[in-house]
């Protein structure tokens, strides 16, 4: 019986901690085929790590997008969408594809910069990819983006942030609260227009966390594919990228990495689940 296929559209990751990198990583370690879309090359300084972000020619993304569909999806994953026009083909990408689920990673910066990467992308999202989402995955600012709203600082504030975009059309939305709310716990908040879950694990005293957002909607992706409900393919996901994250490296001086295959190799770390 062949693996569950699960493309990704996102950009690359010279580093191979996030980007498409992270997405195939974490595919292979959920036992599903795992293929890509190439957006965007994203290079690093060595001297300064900052970014470059190099956009692919867009028939060149059409191209990729017509081999990758010829493949016939069980699942399709963005990341990195440089413009409105790639925005846009990754909607009809899903659209015209066999796939039952799309996860909508809302890339709006890259990891150390906090400038959108183009401010016509937020709009792009919400008009395109938001009201055909399974599942959408933003962090704190990106939720405040998306939702229109500043970004989100207390529990209160996530749920109304995942209100408001769930009614802009996802089917589940899951905030990723992370270390950025007051307290002991990474918290989480997922809403599916009717039920809120408060997923919650321990902080971790660590900054090795180079792609972890990139896996954590890379797992959520997977798990869907391979026929999880929503509710599970984040608490799982959530479970995955916190034992990635716990068992992260120090790659250079500038970053330090998270380990994508520690849930399955290393330790498998439990998430507490709450309806609040």
């Amino acid at each position: 019986m062949g693996l569950k296929k699960t493309l990704t559209i996102a950009g690359s990751d010279t580093s191979g901690g996030a980007g498409i990198a992270a997405d195939l990583k974490t595919f292979q370690e959920h036992e599903t085929y795992g293929y890509t879309a190439l957006t965007t090359i994203v290079t690093m300084d060595p001297e300064t790590w900052s970014h470059g972000v190099n956009p692919l020619p867009i028939e060149v993304v059409k191209d990729q997008i017509a081999t990758a569909l010829s493949i016939q999806p069980d699942a399709v994953k963005t990341g990195m969408l440089p413009s409105e026009e790639v925005t846009e083909l990754a909607k009809e990408a899903f659209l015209n594809s066999s796939a039952e689920h799309f996860v909508v990673d809302p890339v709006m910066v890259c990891k150390g910069d906090d400038e959108v990467l183009n401010p016509g992308l937020v709009d792009a999202m919400i008009e395109h990819l938001i009201p055909n989402a399974t599942f959408v995955t933003p962090n704190l600012f990106e939720a405040g983006q998306l939702a229109k709203v500043s970004t989100p600082k207390t529990l209160d504030e996530m749920k109304e942030a995942a209100r408001l975009i769930h009614k802009r059309g996802a089917d589940n939305v899951v905030i990723k609260g992370g270390s950025g709310i007051e307290g002991d716990k990474a918290v989480d908040v997922y809403f599916d227009g009717e039920s809120f879950h408060l997923l919650t694990s321990d902080k971790i005293d660590a900054s090795y966390n180079h792609g972890a957002g990139c896996t954590f909607a890379a797992a959520i992706t997977a798990n869907l594919a391979n026929g999880q409900s929503p509710l599970e393919a984040a608490q799982n996901a959530k479970a995955f990228v916190t034992s990635a994250i716990k068992n992260g490296w120090k790659m250079n001086e500038f970053v330090g990495v998270v380990r994508h295959g520690a849930y399955n190799s290393v330790e498998q770390i439990e998430v507490k689940d709450e309806e609040i």
